[in-house]
């Protein structure tokens, strides 16, 4: 097992008021409009646990990927403005954001039968139903920057601000409300349900694991790590959340009464991106600099994978229906499957 790194910080707790709750129509809606264009085939893989499945359009960027509750993985391509349905036995379909040039970024199972993801030029929350049916909902702050998204226990979505450093939540009626971070230029970015029924984000520029309540209540707690940029962050199946950081080549561990622990990741400047528990019960994490997808025991044993694409950059990771990892090769243009 890998020693932890640095000593545990002491909570800095801060608290917020909502700065807005506006409601919101949607400003624009689509119905699908394309059925499935391709059955992608896998690459060769010298692991032979490493499956990759190319995506129809070239350069298609593909970033966040989500299970549905339909049994397939969405994926967001954030280069060609479209949401992707792949399923597990390799049948693809693409979904047109109505926004143009919205650059789709993080998707997450809504509490409502569908997927939610984030316009991070949009400045939109949209919608999209398992037919691939689509919505839009504006964000009430201009160059708002919305990144990662998630479904709280309240049953509406919360979303990070990127650029004007608030947490977001929007009802699945498309009522908003916002609350700003304590610290300035944090940069909120990936953002997680707790099992203490609160949110969890990180912030890249701020170096700090933030605690968000729903009734807007926030808590930050600073990285041992200088600039670690701590980026994904997810629950893990002890308890804690689990974090990348990105610039710090760690793994981070925050209990939820704000302990930190970090973990070296072997390769070095590897940096690893986003995180989800495996059904094997740990923590899986992409290296998007390294090719590889990093697999963490919650005691802290490290193994690393090799992605058969080199330059592929992995960024978004999910759990799949069928008990497998699935991810998206940002520069790869494919989404990989690697089984516990």
């Amino acid at each position: 097992m890998l020693e932890p790194s640095a000593p545990r910080p002491t909570p800095l707790p801060t608290t917020t008021t909502p700065a807005a709750t506006p409601s919101a129509t949607p400003v624009r809606t689509a119905a699908p409009t394309a059925a499935p264009t391709a059955t992608p085939t896998a690459a060769p893989s010298p692991v032979s646990s490493v499956s990759e499945f190319a995506l129809p359009g070239a350069g298609s960027r593909p970033e966040g990927i989500a299970g549905g509750p339909d049994g397939a993985l969405w994926v967001t391509e954030h280069a060609t403005n479209k949401i992707g349905r792949f399923t597990t036995g390799g049948s693809y379909s693409e979904y047109a954001v109505p926004t143009a040039d919205s650059e789709p970024l993080a998707i997450a199972d809504g509490p409502d039968g569908a997927l939610w993801f984030t316009e991070e030029i949009g400045n939109n929350i949209a919608r999209i139903t398992t037919a691939g049916s689509v919505t839009e909902y504006a964000i009430p702050f201009a160059d708002s920057y919305p990144f990662g998204i998630v479904a709280g226990s309240d049953g509406a979505l919360w979303f990070t601000e990127e650029g004007i450093g608030y947490i977001g939540r929007v009802t699945t009626s498309g009522s908003f409300s916002a609350y700003q971070i304590p610290t300035s230029n944090s940069e909120p970015n990936a953002i997680a349900a707790g099992n203490d029924g609160a949110l969890w984000f990180t912030e890249v520029t701020g170096n700090k694991i933030g605690r968000i309540t729903t009734a807007g209540s926030i808590t930050e707690y600073p990285v041992p790590t200088a600039n670690s940029y701590p980026w994904g962050i997810a629950a893990g199946p002890d308890g804690a959340l689990w974090f990348a950081e990105n610039n710090g080549d760690k793994i981070g561990r925050i209990t939820t009464a704000g302990s930190i622990t970090e973990y070296a990741v072997p390769t070095a400047s590897s940096a690893p991106l986003f995180v989800a528990a495996g059904s094997d019960g740990a923590l899986w994490f992409t290296e998007e600099q390294g090719d590889k997808i990093g697999r963490i025991t919650t005691a802290g044993s490290i193994t690393e994978y090799a992605i058969p694409t080199v330059g592929s950059e992995p960024f978004g990771i999910t759990s799949g229906p069928d008990g497998a990892l699935w991810f998206a090769e940002f520069m790869g243009n494919n989404v990989g499957r690697i089984h516990p």
